[in-house]
């Protein structure tokens, strides 16, 4: 196996500008630590764009509060799938994960092994499930009470329906899904989840991050008043791929290489640009009307996707969001956020959460030492499972999955612009009949000539 430039989405995420960011503590038991930078009279003349108790606000203690003991499946044990294992039990005392499912036995018994060695947990060999359908097997085993679902990102609806047909809360981890006819499924299932009494949460972790919490926070009480327009970005060097080696079939190195494939990941604009778009759909309440694009394959050398996007979003209400992703070695980077508004300014560039004013004078700052001083645990990916275990054993509703859906289909409408040439609408491209999972998905030989390198508008015409 061949590695260049291995850099995974999580680690670039917290060495990136934003994970240093300075500001006001989260929304936990500790009081709440502002810095202030001038503004304060302006702030008592705010008007809220949303008046408080209408919209939600997570609490992040360290630790999720002791209760009912829960069992979890894990779904998908790859790096994302024994990360998020992990972020779950150090989430609560009184968990544990009792069954294990991949497409390789590798995958499981390496979780299986690592689990045994940190956590003292043992997987029985009867619990540790193999193949494309085994998720089935893991949620009928009678051993779980929720489900981490953690495999490629095409695979996500369908497993999320069947385990909230069983019953099963569940963690979806980001992109929910990849095309058009998996949105439908995930917006479905997420009404028939809420219809259910189950928790569901997204792997969207800025929701659970306290600088973006405490962000959305001042940008709802009116710090930068009407939002007018933003630009996010996710600029990175290249990500991991493997290359083919002898022995595998089609399908076993495409899910292997999954990140590098649309049909599996979406492409990188919907695998892990929909952070940041999440960050502004999120913030402003808003989805996409329309959108244009570009985008173009300069590097990569596995799979069939794009290493660049460039996206003009039309919101529903008219303002424009501009969407910036790169992968490329070499080149500027920055994973940031950037949001105007009539009063002035959120950003999260240069290390820094902050509110500027129009004059362009930092009014708020968010203060991660302060955040650091007061809290032991300070990672989204493990707070977000804090409130999802505290929902579940405290009863309260928690349902992410339809919220998280919106920026995915942006994400998807951006995509597809890029690939076409074409403008996109939210009408055409939520009915729209793509969808992504190969008729003839098998272990096996597949056909591989569906997986082009799209290319949009017309072929050049020779005289």
């Amino acid at each position: 196996m061949k590695k260049e430039n291995n850099i995974s989405r999580r680690s670039f995420l917290k060495s990136s500008a934003m994970a240093g960011a300075l500001g006001a503590i989260g929304t936990g038991t500790t009081a709440t630590v502002l810095t202030s930078c001038g503004g304060g009279e302006n702030n008592n003349v705010n008007k809220p764009l949303k008046e408080p108790g209408s919209y939600y606000i997570p609490n992040l203690p360290d630790k999720a509060a002791d209760g009912q003991e829960l069992r979890a499946g894990i779904i998908g044990c790859g790096g994302r799938g024994s990360g998020a294992a992990f972020n779950f039990l150090n989430a609560a005392n009184g968990v544990t994960i009792t069954a294990l499912v991949d497409t390789f036995q590798e995958q499981v018994d390496n979780l299986a092994a690592q689990l045994k060695s940190e956590k003292n947990i043992d997987i029985p060999a009867d619990k540790r499930f193999v193949g494309l359908d085994a998720y089935k097997e893991l949620i009928d085993s009678g051993v779980v009470d929720m489900v981490l679902i953690c495999t490629p990102p095409v695979f996500r609806p369908e497993q999320f329906q069947y385990a909230t047909e069983k019953g099963k809360h569940s963690f979806l981890e980001k992109p929910i899904c990849v095309d058009p006819a998996g949105y439908r499924t995930i917006v479905a299932t997420a009404r028939q989840a809420s219809a259910k009494n189950l928790r569901v949460i997204t792997g969207t972790q800025r929701h659970h991050q306290r600088n973006y919490v405490e962000s959305y926070k001042k940008i709802m009480e009116g710090a930068i008043g009407e939002i007018t327009g933003g630009a996010v970005y996710w600029n990175q060097s290249m990500l991991w791929f493997r290359e083919r080696q002898a022995g595998w079939s089609d399908c076993e190195w495409m899910i292997k290489d999954w990140v590098n494939w649309k049909w599996l990941s979406g492409d990188h604009i919907v695998e892990q640009h929909v952070h940041n778009i999440d960050v502004f759909t999120w913030f402003s309440g808003l989805r996409p009307a329309k959108a244009v694009a570009f985008g173009s394959r300069q590097c990569r050398v596995t799979g069939d996707q794009y290493d660049n996007f460039s996206v003009d979003f039309t919101m529903e209400n008219g303002i424009h969001l501009h969407s910036m992703c790169r992968q490329i070695d070499g080149c500027a980077n920055n994973v940031s956020e950037f949001i105007q508004g009539t009063k002035g300014s959120w950003s999260t560039a240069d290390g820094q959460t902050v509110i500027k004013d129009l004059a362009g004078n930092v009014v708020w700052k968010y203060d991660d030492d302060a955040e650091k001083a007061n809290y032991e645990q300070t990672d989204p990916y493990t707070l977000e499972h804090v409130n999802w275990i505290n929902a579940i054993r405290g009863k309260k509703s928690l349902e992410q999955a339809s919220e998280t859906a919106i920026a995915n289909m942006a994400a998807i409408m951006g995509r597809e612009s890029a690939y076409t040439g074409k403008e996109t609408t939210w009408e055409t491209m939520t009915a729209s009949l793509q969808n992504y999972m190969p008729a003839d998905l098998n272990m096996g030989k597949m056909d591989m000539s569906g997986f082009t390198v799209p290319v949009p508008g017309k072929p050049l015409e020779k005289k």
